[in-house]
């Protein structure tokens, strides 16, 4: 019987779908990396708040990169990723709450929108515009928090994560983003998808063991690092958008497609959901604690205070009267 051609690269098992995470080596070329598709999570946070499609596909990229980021966290917290610009969409935020829980939403100015659709600009750079990119670790309460701030100078997602590992890790790394509708089979209307990829070129291992998982470290036996590097992000430029959330292309598949000739080993697929964490219990403790009487009372609408999480829309209704001790 004639040796399956994808066993030693771990692709002969079932290949994951939608709304994954999939860690992989790339041994021979000293990197190891992250690929994220995104699916019917992403077309629920990108549906509810029935975003015209620019901002849609800005929330979208914000979204993969604060996934293919957060994943590497290996402690309970949350990876925060955050925008302000001055572009039409001038705020971002995105909750990777580990291991597996998303949220998203974005503001945006609906008059600069339209005004920059006419003039052409629809690129997430033009659209985010001149601002900085926040990205925050929370490990808790008893925990100091960690922020890293890029500038965000008319470049957009991509080249502001390469400034991000470049200046808090100093590690090389590149990343891919994508977003798109897509018409699925058996559905009525288009869907939101989502993809990335994340390539980094490690140091040398302070050992001399080859057999690498994909939280090691890499051994470089050959002294040709810098071209394993140009090598590694010149096959993932080659990477089209439509490839990268074709949904009949599994993570798998595509990052066999990139590297098959250098050799690239893909491990178990890390499961991701929407999930909102806001709760009636947790807003009630916000009014009580953090507004004053004053506060709450210009917060009343026909009798009720009214608050609507803005990630997943939810309305929350509460008597003025219970706040009244």
């Amino acid at each position: 019987m004639s040796k399956n051609p994808l066993s030693e690269f771990g692709l002969n098992r079932e290949q994951s779908g939608d709304d994954v995470i999939v860690p992989f080596t790339l041994d021979k070329l000293g990197c190891r990396g992250r690929s994220v598709r995104l699916g019917a999570a992403i077309n629920t946070i990108i549906s509810r708040h029935d975003y015209p499609d620019p901002v849609a596909r800005v929330l979208g990229e914000a979204v993969v990169l604060a996934t293919l980021i957060g994943s590497s966290l290996k402690f309970d917290g949350r990876f925060i990723l955050q925008t302000q610009s001055d572009g039409p969409i001038n705020m971002v935020i995105v909750d990777f709450d580990t291991p597996d829980g998303l949220r998203a939403y974005a503001r945006f100015d609906h008059g600069k929108l339209l005004q920059y659709a006419n003039e052409g600009k629809n690129s997430s750079k033009e659209l985010l515009g001149k601002g900085h990119l926040a990205m925050s670790i929370d490990q808790g309460a008893d925990m100091e928090r960690y922020q890293g701030v890029v500038e965000l100078d008319g470049n957009g997602f991509e080249n502001a994560a390469h400034q991000y590992f470049e200046q808090s890790e100093q590690i090389p790394t590149m990343v891919r983003l994508a977003v798109a509708q897509h018409q699925l089979r058996g559905q009525k209307t288009p869907q939101w998808r989502a993809a990335g990829v994340l390539v980094q070129h490690l140091p040398k291992d302070k050992t001399d063991d080859e057999t690498l998982t994909q939280d090691d470290e890499f051994v470089d036996q050959n002294d040709k690092r810098e071209n394993d590097w140009v090598e590694a992000k010149s096959l993932l430029s080659t990477l089209g958008d439509d490839e990268l959330v074709d949904p009949d292309i599994s993570p798998e598949r595509l990052l066999f497609r990139l590297y098959h000739e250098t050799g690239v080993r893909v491990f178990t697929p890390e499961h991701v959901i929407e999930r909102c964490t806001c709760s009636a219990e947790r807003i009630e403790d916000m009014l009580a604690n953090s507004f004053s009487p004053d506060d709450r009372e210009k917060m009343i609408k026909n009798g009720n205070i009214v608050v609507k999480c803005e990630f997943c829309s939810t309305e929350y209704h509460f008597n003025p009267n219970q706040f009244d001790i």
